[in-house]
């Protein structure tokens, strides 16, 4: 097994070390870079495991230096192509080495050659993506595998049959993304970035990689916890299964407490000991879990996963305040604006290291809660979160504000934006797939399908469809956006200082965005000469002093009905300079301990 490794490994190397030889990878100049993005090795760009929540012992890594070519998007394959291209680096960032703009006239196609281990020969093998914006289709040895839409979901293909039996295999990838020219789910992308829009992502922006099955295997994994009934009940999703056995076995630092079976692909309903060990933003306690699925006493597939035993509602206090609950008790969730962007990698963070390290000051800071952002990160950001007791609510990225009609403009009175059946079905599906992508994430607390009316639509619909598909989580309806009496949460945006203009008794009611306190920090910005934020400051002193004032503002309106807020935000983004960090994670702006200080107010009061 370790031999296989290591020759698969060299055989990469070889690959790589051969393209760079011919056209070095050299980062595009012209912006500001991170630290890690200066100091990355293209040969060894994300070699993670990719995907922590449902692992398998093995995997191929298909991250480094690939062909590739931009043509108009009516063009057969691209021959010869024009460069080389650092997957999953966006050719618009400045890791890809390319720095192009693609558009949607264009399209962008990738070409590599790869090999599969001699002994995986028998089994299937997926080709898996973490995310490719926008639409994606693949060929293997110029054999049509399949295609996805879809910019931010995970998506596999199997491959097995376009496979040669010896030798190099050559893998064809073209995409095409209209960015906001289509009605598709974007987020903050445009095609003339400026103010809060940022710089297009196209193609691959998550590691690629190959994993070997057999026949009948999980295709995915769904936990669900319930800490009032004390079980954890664990649905196996499989492939070609029919009568196989589910056993999962539930572990605890390497012991064993507790296992369950199924049959029939029904979910494993299991009791957990008595003395249950709660997730939470203190102690974050993970169950390992080992599931395996068998025929006649033969196993078919295993894989790892782990899970938490933790509970997100919502209870009224002594008061009658509907306050946001973790395992049955209050708690003020408060939290930064995550955009998840890089001056370097742009979508893509520049190395698992640099991902993390916003997580880490963002606990560092007093936070205890992350919103992200119109935005879904990689599978590894969510374990992340998981491990480090860092709550999330996470957006829908948001679109299609072109392709439709406001059916009013009454911005504070509900009205809804009339999207073409089109529209209507991209989101449906992208919305889906992302739920399901994220559904077994303990971290995530609260699912927000718009944000501030863009492309809103059918808006008790859609908040009654994510409810009735996870009940397990709240459903923040419209965070800022256009209210209407459904889902769990009333969330207010207000800029720059808290303020609680609109109150529902029956709901969670939230400040979902305020600050945006800005800061020019020279030397760390995207463009010198453009920069903006909702209010600007000379010092870091007057930010601190004005963060400590809103700070003390909204714990106590926390006392009348706020239960949980976020600020505005993590890092400069482009030409905002609205960040506790600037946009590279060089500079910390404001006075860490004071911050602290100031965010433990709020969430350990």
């Amino acid at each position: 097994m370790i031999k296989k490794y290591i020759l698969a490994a060299i055989m990469g190397l070889a690959m790589v070390a051969t393209a760079a030889a011919a056209n070095p990878w050299r980062p595009v100049k012209g912006h500001i870079m991170t630290t890690w993005g200066e100091n990355l090795d293209p040969a060894a760009v994300w070699q993670q495991y990719p995907r922590p929540i449902m692992e398998r012992p093995e995997w191929q890594n298909l991250n480094g230096e690939w062909d590739y070519a931009i043509t108009p998007a009516s063009a057969n394959n691209p021959t010869p192509y024009q460069g080389k291209i650092l997957v999953p680096f966006s050719p618009e960032s400045a890791l890809s080495g390319v720095g192009k703009e693609v558009g949607k006239d264009n399209a962008l196609w990738y070409h590599r050659q790869f090999a599969v281990p001699a002994d995986w020969r028998g089994q299937q093998v997926l080709l898996n993506f973490g995310a490719v914006d926008w639409k994606c289709q693949v060929w293997v040895n110029g054999v049509n595998v399949g295609e996805h839409t879809g910019g931010f979901a995970p998506f596999s293909l199997n491959i097995t049959d376009a496979l040669r039996t010896r030798g190099a295999n050559e893998l064809t990838i073209r995409v095409w993304d209209p960015t906001d020219k289509g009605s598709q789910p974007r987020g903050k992308q445009v095609s003339k970035p400026g103010g809060i829009w940022y710089t297009p992502v196209t193609g691959i922006w998550q590691t690629v990689w190959l994993e070997p099955v057999p026949a009948t295997h999980i295709t995915a994994l769904r936990t669900l916890p319930d800490i009032d009934a004390n079980t954890l009940t664990v649905t196996a999703l499989t492939q070609g299964a029919q009568g196989v056995t589910t056993d999962v076995t539930v572990l605890f630092d390497g012991r064993k407490v507790a296992s369950g079976r199924s049959i029939n692909g029904q979910p494993v309903v299991i009791a957990m000991p008595d003395d249950v060990k709660l997730w939470s933003t203190d102690a974050p306690n993970l169950y390992d879990l080992e599931v395996t699925i068998a025929s006649g006493g033969r196993t078919l597939d295993r894989v790892r996963s782990y899970a938490a035993m933790r509970k997100f509602g919502m209870a009224r206090d002594e008061k009658g305040i509907m306050r946001l609950t973790l395992n049955n008790k209050p708690i003020f969730q408060f939290g930064p604006l995550d955009q998840g962007w890089w001056p370097d990698g742009l979508l893509t963070p520049p190395s698992y290291e640099a991902m993390i390290y916003d997580v880490d000051k963002t606990r560092d800071w007093g936070f205890n809660m992350i919103r992200k952002h119109i935005k879904v990160e990689p599978a590894l950001w969510y374990t992340y979160c998981d491990r480090n007791g860092m709550i999330v609510w996470q957006d829908m990225p948001s679109g299609d504000t072109r392709s439709g009609v406001w059916q009013s403009h009454k911005w504070y009175e509900g009205d809804e934006f009339q999207r073409t059946p089109e529209s209507e079905a991209t989101y449906r599906k992208e919305w889906k797939e992302i739920m399901d992508a994220l559904y077994s994430y303990p971290c995530i607390a609260m699912w927000v399908p718009f944000n501030e009316g863009w492309g809103q639509f059918k808006t008790k619909e859609i908040a009654a469809w994510t409810k009735s598909y996870d009940p397990s989580r709240l459903v923040n309806s419209a965070s800022g956006g256009n209210f209407h009496h459904c889902g769990d949460v009333l969330d207010l945006h207000n800029y720059p200082g808290p303020s609680m203009f609109l109150y529902d008794g029956n709901r969670a009611n939230v400040l979902g965005e305020y600050g945006g306190l800005g800061l020019v920090v020279d030397g760390h910005l995207w463009a010198p000469d453009r920069n903006w934020g909702y209010v600007q400051f000379k010092t870091p002193g007057e930010v601190m002093d004005r963060y400590e004032q809103y700070a003390a503002e909204l714990k106590d309106l926390s006392k009348y009905g706020f239960t949980g807020a976020v600020y505005t935000q993590t890092t400069d983004v482009e030409i905002e300079v609205n960040g506790i960090m600037t946009y590279d994670r060089k500079v910390v702006k404001l006075d860490e301990p004071r911050l602290r200080k100031a965010n433990h107010s709020l969430t350990r009061f």
